[in-house]
């Protein structure tokens, strides 16, 4: 294994990752078991950045049972939910996640650092993985019409080539490049953007995660144990308008919605401490080009609705070490494998993204723009009625459509 703090190398690999998030580094993980030479370029010197995702929900948890990492993520602290429970204009809707099938019931909240810290720790001890940290991917080599690796710029300053059997982007919705190759995905609109902010939490304040949607307002407060991380939903396209009208605007929605958090939201005193997030629903038509592949975001950005954009980017990852360590391995790589990856995991993707289209249209988008709705949509009112609905969202949520399992050469 290459020390990730020597000076960036110009060279050669297999495959050669573009960013070390949780798409990145998994795969990494899946081809260095499998004995290819792999490289993740990540262009920050750590894992360490907040109001990022941080559920693990149950079919990840699973995969880490199969990696043999099971008993090392148990060491990390973590909150476990295994209720989500939203009101929506009145209407409450739960799910049970005790009642979902497999070893876990339950999500996992983890600051995503540790996660991938702990992908990171067991892929250094493949002797084939490369973690290059401070190294940021300027764009693509070509050959004619094929990516034969990266330009990238290392800790140093200095500008380095490496190139590499096969490229693979998972340097995210802003995606370098993806963006140098001219791709450009599918923008199917949204109706709203997120404000991310942290309250304390207290004892006798609902565990789990706690939902409302009233008229003009959504609310979801996740348990952190001595906090609370809280998802203020706004227009799309107003943060400025709303910012302008000042952090008291914020703590009167906020605690119009969730009485017993008022006295709470008050201790976000300016919006230095209210983090934007910029909500996008995306997917490509094609996710490969020869030499190049695209896996999580970088291939189709998520809602944060059921926040499954982790889970759904790390399922991209086992099924692409699944389906191309053994062409790598032979040489015998070609653009057919690619497009294997992509029917493979397109169905899931765009289950999923139906499924968050219908809830924007149906609950956001009515809770936003429309402030004299006076009850929950049908959908909401039938789902909290009928028991086989609410289980059938709590296994959408926490396992997903078409679950991936962790092939044989990558189990301990």
């Amino acid at each position: 294994m290459r020390c990730q703090n020597d000076p960036v190398p110009s060279g050669r690999t297999t495959a050669l990752i573009a960013g070390g998030g949780p798409a990145g580094v998994m795969l990494g993980l899946l081809l260095a078991r499998a004995g290819v030479d792999v490289t993740v370029m990540e262009k920050h010197a750590d894992f360490l950045r907040d109001f990022r995702g941080d559920t693990v929900h149950a079919s990840t948890l699973r995969l880490l049972d199969e990696l043999g990492l099971a008993d090392e993520f148990a060491r990390i602290p973590h909150r476990e939910i295994e209720t989500l429970r939203m009101s929506v204009q009145g209407s409450v809707l739960e799910m049970d996640l005790r009642r979902i099938p497999g070893p876990h019931k339950h999500i996992a909240l983890v600051p995503q650092w540790d996660f991938l810290e702990l992908l990171a720790s067991s892929a250094q001890r493949e002797p084939t993985f490369t973690l290059l940290r401070s190294t940021e991917v300027l764009g693509p080599l070509l050959d004619g019409d094929t990516v034969v690796g990266v330009r990238y710029r290392g800790g140093n300053g200095q500008i380095g080539e490496m190139r590499a059997t096969l490229t693979v982007a998972c340097d995210g919705r802003s995606s370098t490049l993806r963006t140098a190759m001219g791709l450009k995905p599918r923008d199917f609109g949204v109706p709203m953007d997120v404000w991310w902010f942290r309250v304390p939490r207290e004892d006798g304040d609902p565990a789990g995660l706690a939902g409302q949607i009233g008229a003009g307002h959504v609310l979801a407060a996740i348990d952190r144990g001595d906090y609370f991380q809280c998802a203020y939903v706004i227009p799309k396209g107003r943060d400025a308008e709303l910012r302008a009208a000042g952090i008291s605007a914020l703590h009167r929605g906020a605690a119009a919605l969730a009485p017993w958090l008022a006295d709470r939201v008050a201790t976000v005193t300016s919006f230095d401490d209210v983090k934007l997030l910029d909500v996008q629903l995306n997917r490509l038509r094609r996710w490969y080009t020869p030499g190049l592949l695209l896996i999580g975001d970088a291939a189709h950005a998520m809602s944060p609705v059921g926040g499954v954009g982790i889970n759904l980017a790390v399922a991209d990852a086992v099924a692409a070490g699944r389906l191309l360590a053994g062409p790598l391995r032979a040489g015998t790589l070609s653009t057919r494998h690619l497009a294997r990856l992509q029917l493979r995991r397109l169905v899931p993707t765009m289950l999923v993204q139906a499924v968050q289209r219908m809830i924007h249209r149906r609950v956001i988008e009515v809770a936003v723009t429309s402030p004299g709705e006076a009850s929950a949509p049908p959908l909401i009112r039938l789902a909290g009625r009928i028991p086989a609905l609410r289980r059938v969202a709590a296994y959408g949520v926490a396992i997903g459509p078409l679950p991936e399992h962790i092939p044989a050469f990558a189990r301990r």
